[in-house]
Formats: C-alpha cells, sequence, structure tokens
C-alpha cells in the first residue's frame, strides 16, 4: 500500500473521528460522571464496534446493506432508537439528580462491562460508520495487491485513533469534573446531553443510502 495514500487516509480519518459525534458525547459524559477505566472500557467497546462495521463494509454486506433500502432503514431504526434510549436516560438521570446525591455508589451500581457493552452497541448501531466506510475505504485500496493487510491496517489506524480521540476527550471532561459538584450543575448537564443524544437519534432517521 502506498505511504502516501495511507497519510491521506489517516488525515481524513483523523478528522472525521473528532469531529462530534454519539461515541464521543457518550465519552464526555463517562469522562464528567465516573472515571478513566470507564472511558477507556466503553471507548474499547466503540471500537471493537468500528471493527465489526469496518468488516461488514469490506465483506461485502455494507453494499447489501446500502443496496437494500429496507435493510438500511431497519438499521437507521435500530441505531435511532439506541440513542435516543441514551437521550432518554440522560433526562431520567438529571431528575434523579434533583433527590439524590450524585455520588461514588450510585456509579458502583453498573459493571465495568456494561459500560463496555453501551460503547460496542453505540457503535455497532450508528450506520453512518457504515456510510463513511463504504465511500472511503474504496478510494484508498489498491485492487491490485490483496486487500485484506490493506483493510486490517486501514481499520487499525481507525481504530487507534477513535481509541486516543475518545479517551482524551473523557480525559478533559474528567479535569472539567468540578462543574458537576453543583446539584444545579448535574441537573443541566444530563438535561443538555440528553437532548443531545436525542437529536443526534433523530438525526440518524435523516441519513440516506449512498446513490449506486
Amino acid at each position: 500500500m502506498d505511504y502516501q495514500i495511507l497519510i491521506v487516509y489517516s488525515v481524513v480519518s483523523f478528522f472525521y473521528i473528532i469531529s462530534p459525534g454519539p461515541a464521543i458525547f457518550l465519552a464526555i459524559t463517562n469522562g464528567m460522571t465516573a472515571d478513566m477505566k470507564i472511558v477507556a472500557m466503553s471507548s474499547l467497546g466503540n471500537i471493537l464496534g468500528l471493527f465489526l462495521l469496518s468488516a461488514v463494509s469490506i465483506s461485502g454486506l455494507g453494499a447489501l446493506l446500502l443496496a437494500s433500502s429496507a435493510l438500511f432503514a431497519v438499521t437507521k431504526l435500530v441505531g435511532a432508537a439506541y440513542l435516543i434510549y441514551l437521550g432518554v436516560k440522560q433526562l431520567r438521570n438529571g431528575k434523579h439528580g434533583l433527590t439524590a446525591d450524585f455520588d461514588a455508589s450510585a456509579k458502583k451500581a453498573r459493571s465495568s462491562f456494561s459500560y463496555f457493552k453501551e460503547g460496542f452497541f453505540l457503535a455497532s448501531t450508528n450506520p453512518k460508520p457504515i456510510l463513511f466506510f463504504a465511500a472511503l475505504f474504496p478510494q484508498f485500496l489498491n485492487l491490485k495487491i490483496s486487500v485484506l493487510p490493506q483493510f486490517f491496517v486501514m481499520t487499525v489506524i481507525f481504530m487507534f485513533f477513535s481509541f486516543i480521540s475518545l479517551c482524551s476527550y473523557g480525559y478533559v471532561s474528567k479535569s472539567a469534573g468540578m462543574f458537576i459538584n453543583n446539584r444545579k450543575n448535574i441537573v443541566w448537564f444530563h438535561r443538555i446531553t440528553g437532548g443531545i443524544f436525542i437529536t443526534m437519534g433523530l438525526g440518524i432517521l435523516r441519513l440516506k443510502r449512498i446513490q449506486q
């Protein structure tokens, strides 16, 4: 694989990854309400979900998904429903913050694996990466040589950037954790993030298939 092409791919992937999206807002939420271990577990789940979508795209299933309006609609509905679910959960957490302390005992009610599953499901049900992989990968693949090694290199780069980006956002939000020491700030934080997740869920419903 040409190194110049790989550099261009890396730059494009980097700027796509650092742009705000559901995974980033989840990392910010976990950073402000939990700790870096939780951020890392959720981020690990997220990049494994991205690996699944990348594998789906490169195996040809992505093309089938994009070609079928029914399958694509189902994918959109599942992804949108999960984001809206996360948004509603945030709003409910905000109401809970009015009557109970936001302390370590509340955080321990969930296992680390539950955060991993949340990150994985968030990534694997989001149709936007499928559109990205289906549109981007073919532009950088050299069909004169084996596709599989190129797929692994490009996917690992994407996963690496994603993990570092999510952990960085989580760390920055963790550093600003003193903001949520105030009860009112906790409530508004959950209201804002809940609204963002719901808005993103509704936005996914407007995604359209790539026209062949």
